[in-house]
């Protein structure tokens, strides 16, 4: 069954930006950058910012952030995925 997932990006001085909507084939993965999103709108460069992404059915994230603002690459992931709801 496909997902239908939902992104929202949260800031610390502003209204937050999304939703932005993407589908996922059934046991298929996505390589979706955060700098490609322009529906609503794109999300501004050099400022913070946190997600939430949502889906219609179960999904595993793996969330992955290259901070390539300085001549040190900085890099972070992580994986995520919803446990037990009941």
């Amino acid at each position: 069954m496909e997902a239908h997932v939902s992104l929202h990006i949260y800031f610390k001085d502003r209204e937050p930006a999304g939703p932005y909507q993407v589908t996922v084939p059934a046991r298929r993965t996505l390589h979706l950058r955060f700098n490609d999103l322009s529906d609503p709108e794109s999300i501004p460069r050099d400022t913070p910012y946190a997600s939430v992404i949502e889906s219609d059915v179960p999904i595993v994230v793996q969330h992955t952030r290259l901070d390539s603002r300085q001549a040190a690459l900085a890099l972070m992931s992580t994986i995520a995925y919803a446990g037990d709801t009941h």
